[in-house]
């Protein structure tokens, strides 16, 4: 069964599945596996970044994909991200156009700064923080969109007071920000922010996965809410595993989520959230879910004047 997502419309005019896969963590045969078996069942949005190291496998996928009749090109929305090592303004090209040929694709949908904080790669291949103003980086990546590679650009990691200068600075709008989003950290102040301000928010680790951006388990970390009363009840209001009723929410809330995983089934799975809609009151009940706690901390850069995670939201 092929299930196809919703589209929301960004900022631009373009339009963006409201479910993709993220693919963070996959890498070789299995991320190429996971990304074509992700369009057979239905997915319209694949998410990459250089830093995961497997542009090369999601644009092989793709075009496999392509090449066997399953999607044309037009059909799908490729992400890939500017990492925090290339944002001085003469860096931004360049990391780019490694990018594209990693993807071997004639276009991306969406490029995106992962993170505000900037940094650089010293002689002795230790990742040393840098203090370059990421408004300077928009900018040079506003410069990408002449290249024709390229259709929209967004940011990640970004809270609202870095979105605030990004807007007050920019002559191209960010249309989408990509930040850690679930029913334990929902974001409801950042999602209106956005909202208001006609940008969309992506909602990385949707599903609560215990793990830092670096793979290391937290035994810190909140758990995942599959076991929570509140959702299984919900769940088993729909005929629906606690995965999907999570994902649900998120779409209900104003999120896009990008779910990772490399298991065919729950890949399938998660894509199918579109036949069923919660209420009100199944919203509210799962906003009581909210702890505020991230997964996701980037502590090596805490002490940064461009940190996202100390502002308010």
């Amino acid at each position: 069964m092929v299930v196809t997502a919703t589209l929301v419309t960004l900022n631009n005019g373009q339009k963006m599945p409201v479910l993709g896969l993220g693919t963070y963590n996959l890498r070789g045969q299995n991320c190429i596996d996971a990304v074509k078996t992700a369009i057979d069942a239905g997915y319209r949005h694949i998410d990459t970044a250089s830093l995961y190291q497997n542009e090369t496998e999601v644009g092989q996928a793709v075009r496999e994909k392509i090449q066997d009749g399953t999607i044309k090109r037009e059909d799908i929305f490729i992400t890939t991200k500017l990492w925090n090592t290339s944002h001085e303004p003469a860096q931004v090209r360049e990391a780019f156009d490694a990018s594209m040929t990693k993807l071997n694709l004639d276009y991306v949908d969406l490029y995106l700064m992962h993170s505000p904080v900037g940094a650089t790669v010293d002689e002795n291949g230790v990742t040393v923080l840098t203090e370059v103003d990421y408004v300077t980086t928009w900018n040079a990546m506003e410069k990408l969109l002449d290249t024709g590679r390229v259709r929209s650009l967004g940011v990640s990691n970004f809270n609202s007071e870095q979105l605030r200068r990004v807007l007050e600075n920019c002559s191209v709008q960010p249309v989408t920000n990509q930040v850690e989003c679930h029913v334990r950290l929902n974001q409801k102040k950042l999602i209106k922010y956005c909202k208001d301000r006609d940008i969309v928010i992506t909602a990385y680790s949707p599903l609560i996965r215990p793990s830092t951006t670096l793979g290391q388990e937290d035994s810190n970390a909140p758990k995942h809410a599959f076991e929570d009363e509140r959702v299984i009840t919900i769940a088993e209001r729909y005929g629906k595993t606690p995965a999907q009723v999570l994902l649900r929410y998120l779409v209900e809330i104003g999120t896009v989520p990008i779910p990772k995983s490399g298991n065919p089934d729950r890949i399938r799975q998660n894509l199918d959230i579109f036949d069923f809609a919660l209420t009100p009151e199944e919203v509210r009940t799962l906003d009581g879910l909210n702890t505020g706690q991230r997964l996701v901390q980037f502590e090596t850069a805490a002490a940064h004047p461009f940190y996202p995670f100390n502002a308010e939201f």
